[in-house]
């Protein structure tokens, strides 16, 4: 098994689903994991179970709202503060809603979830990566970005809402965003990869509302487990299989073939300077176009 001692994991949306179960094996081989979590409660009872996993080591957790922008920033700047060296990060906390709402910041709730916070907190602790290099930075995105193209000019759904196609829309985003993070790392020895972790028993859906929470809860029959979900994710950051493989789509911890819509270099150079200029993101550290 892979030697993670020494190594500073950050996760988001690991208080419950496939990301508990990464960090907890994580723990189990020696990181520290560093919890970015909302609900309190969920959180202190994955600072215990970690603890439990990683015993000696001790974990940390930082509270906020991963659908505001202020929030993924406060968040991002804390643990830069606070932490002397991050090896991973791993961006994955993720929801779908049944009915659009709007942000405070005017974003629509599911683009600002799955993928401003993917965006936002990464660009927050990218000079932490930098300087700890070899680091990693894995995004959770999903084969739910099939039969999805991106409307660069409505990324808000104003012009027409289906919570399941959105929720798509949005792991295609975690695709092509990871393809221009890797080109803007090349380099530097900081890798980024995007996965899919498979159809799993967990508790998303159960909070989007309306007949799709239903159908979820009936299709978790057939979903596999969380360990299985997680298996691509600590492979990811932990296997020096892929030590220096950066800008690739993940399944089942080998490299799978996105769609092309999600292999389309210049929507994703424009989905990140679009991502920087709702951030309000200087581009500064971004590769010269």
């Amino acid at each position: 098994m892979p030697d993670m001692r020494g190594k500073v994991v950050v996760i988001t949306g690991a208080t419950s689903g496939i990301g508990a179960v990464a960090a907890e094996q994580l723990a189990g081989l020696g990181a520290r994991i560093v919890l970015v979590a909302r609900d309190q409660a969920r959180a202190e009872a994955e600072l215990a179970r970690l603890r439990e996993k990683g015993p000696g080591v001790q974990p940390a957790v930082y509270f906020g709202d991963l659908s505001r922008l202020e929030e993924m920033k406060r968040v991002g700047r804390e643990i830069a503060a606070a932490e002397s060296r991050i090896d991973v990060l791993i961006n994955n906390a993720g929801a779908l809603f049944s009915h659009r709402t709007l942000t405070a910041d005017g974003l629509e709730l599911t683009f600002a979830t799955n993928h401003m916070s993917y965006f936002v907190l990464t660009e927050m602790l990218r000079q932490r990566l930098l300087a700890s290099a070899p680091a990693r930075v894995i995004n959770t995105s999903s084969d739910a970005h099939r039969r999805n193209k991106l409307d660069l000019d409505d990324l808000q759904s104003a012009k027409g809402y289906a919570g399941f196609k959105i929720y798509g829309r949005s792991k295609l985003c975690n695709i092509l965003y990871t393809r221009e993070l890797a080109r803007s790392l090349a380099g530097t020895g900081v890798t980024a990869n995007s996965l899919h972790p498979g159809f799993v028993a967990t508790r998303f859906g159960d909070q989007s509302g309306g007949s799709f929470s239903v159908m979820v809860r009936l299709a978790k029959n057939f979903a596999i487990s969380p360990e299985k979900g997680a298996e691509t994710i600590v492979y990811l950051a932990s296997s020096e299989d892929v030590a220096n493989v950066s800008g690739e789509y993940f399944y089942k911890c080998r490299p799978a073939t996105p769609t092309k819509e999600a292999q389309d270099d210049e929507a994703a150079r424009r989905l990140w300077r679009e991502s920087e200029r709702l951030a309000g993101l200087a581009a500064q550290q971004h590769a010269q176009r």
